[in-house]
């Protein structure tokens, strides 16, 4: 929680599934395991209180994820990322979450691109 002013009204924020991305404020937004992460710099953008996404985020939940993904499916997902490949973490495949692209693109007025980070080594559990 932090204490912000917009507006002239003086605010607590809670982020919850967002970072701050006040004007030239650098974060960073990870995509899934078995995709790259973006650093990205903020524009301060006073209608989304200074906010971007802190995340790809899911699309399905784990509940469904593991009904609909093998361990076959997370070991093509995630080829060429060292990471475990077994049902355990079948629930955090990339398929279970939106593209980090489109993610990113969708938020273009809040934060601005400074680099893609390639995906090389995940840990999960």
């Amino acid at each position: 929680m932090a204490e912000e002013r917009y507006e002239g009204m003086d605010l607590l924020v809670t982020r919850k599934g967002a970072i701050r991305a006040g004007a030239g404020e650098y974060g960073i937004i990870p995509g899934s395991m078995g995709t790259g992460s973006y650093i990205v710099r903020g524009l301060g953008n006073e209608a989304s209180f200074d906010s971007a996404s802190h995340g790809a985020g899911r699309k399905m939940s784990r509940r469904q994820a593991k009904k609909r993904f093998t361990a076959e499916d997370l070991v093509e997902q995630t080829r060429g990322v060292e990471c475990r490949k077994d049902f355990g973490v079948v629930d955090e495949i990339p398929g279970a979450y939106k593209p980090i692209e489109k993610v990113i693109d969708q938020q273009r007025d809040l934060v601005a691109v400074v680099a893609k980070l390639k995906q090389t080594v995940c840990v999960k559990g």
